[in-house]
């Protein structure tokens, strides 16, 4: 009866020992696997002044499938060419000081839709080249835990494109 005991003791001992160095739920790292990096254009576009007001304009685009909750949406302004004949991408918000004048561009966005602003100090029609004929680059991101303490600088389309891994050759557009 002894040795049914000691066995028994054993036994239940090791069961515990398993169960309890069971680490399927330690140091769980969560992967974000409902979003993917995806690169998208707005191209040639022209900001829709509000009525009566020459001093604002809005670019609205809407998403072909909803965000998930966990994307999040980066916006990048061609400001020019380089001398390689490459873009020159600026993050927006960005402010753009000339003469006596400012140009605020920024952005919200909703899981369904994105909303580009142009916002200026004088009348936007008298700079065209700043509302008329844009293209913007949108970048969606997943926004997981790992990403947010990491070393990538999210105005730098360059640092962003490079640190998600994302192949830029296949835009498309929005």
């Amino acid at each position: 009866m002894k040795k049914y005991f000691m066995l028994a003791l054993v036994g239940l001992f090791s069961f515990g020992t398993m169960v309890s160095c069971d680490d399927r739920n330690d140091d769980v790292l969560v992967q974000d696997n409902d979003t993917y990096s995806v690169v998208l254009d707005i191209n040639n576009v022209d900001f829709t002044m509000e009525p009566g007001n020459m001093q604002s304009g809005t670019i609205i685009r809407s998403f072909t499938q909803p965000l998930v909750g966990t994307d999040v949406v980066l916006i990048y302004r061609k400001a020019g060419t380089a001398q390689d004949g490459s873009p020159v991408w600026q993050s927006i918000p960005r402010s753009v000081y000339f003469e006596d004048n400012i140009l605020d561009y920024d952005f919200d966005f909703s899981k369904n839709d994105i909303r580009i602003y142009a916002d200026g100090n004088y009348n936007l029609s008298t700079v065209p080249e700043y509302v008329k004929s844009q293209t913007f680059r949108v970048v969606l991101v997943p926004a997981s835990a790992g990403a947010k303490n990491a070393n990538v600088d999210y105005t730098d389309y360059q640092s962003v494109i490079k640190f998600y891994k994302i192949n830029d050759s296949k835009v498309k557009t929005l």
